[in-house]
């Protein structure tokens, strides 16, 4: 409704807050045609994400409790104000024969169903201590000691 009529300036408020990733792409471009190359419209747009901020503005400002405080490029206030990494991840899809194998192994040390100290025994006989040691509610294995605390059943079967 906001663009309707080609205004000289639109304002949208976190447009793409739950919108499904496909979705928020499409309207991305929409806003892009729009701002960058009709260059019919003037568009300001308040968001959380930096991603949606670095895709669609060329100058980007911060607000705290309503004041801006910084206004500029993108890569200024990232280089100003940034902190963080960014992760990006890349994860392997196991081919048939490791799930059968894991599968096999598995059942012979008679996994199923799933518990923490079972999982505990199988890492550290395949050489994975480290992650054995992760196995606790502190530990980056806490989802797993949480759903053993409450009684929840895990197959194996459920993965493979």
């Amino acid at each position: 409704m906001a663009i309707m009529g080609n205004p000289p300036i639109i304002f949208l408020d976190e447009p793409s807050t739950g919108v499904d990733p496909q979705a928020k792409r499409f309207m991305w471009n929409i806003i892009d045609k729009i701002s960058k190359q009709r260059k019919s419209s003037s568009v300001v747009l308040t968001t959380h994400s930096m991603d949606e901020a670095e895709a669609l503005c060329t100058k980007m400002g911060i607000m705290v409790k309503g004041e801006f405080k910084c206004i500029g490029s993108a890569s200024r206030i990232k280089d100003r104000y940034g902190t963080g990494f960014e992760i990006e991840f890349k994860v392997r899809t196991l081919e048939e024969k490791e799930i059968s194998s894991l599968t096999d192994h598995a059942r012979q040390l008679n996994c199923i169903p799933l518990n923490v100290a079972k999982c505990k025994y199988y890492l550290e006989s395949t050489g994975r201590a480290e992650l054995a040691q992760e196995l606790n509610p502190d530990g980056i294995g806490f989802e797993f000691c949480a759903m053993e605390k409450k009684k929840v059943v895990i197959n194996l079967e459920e993965f493979f």
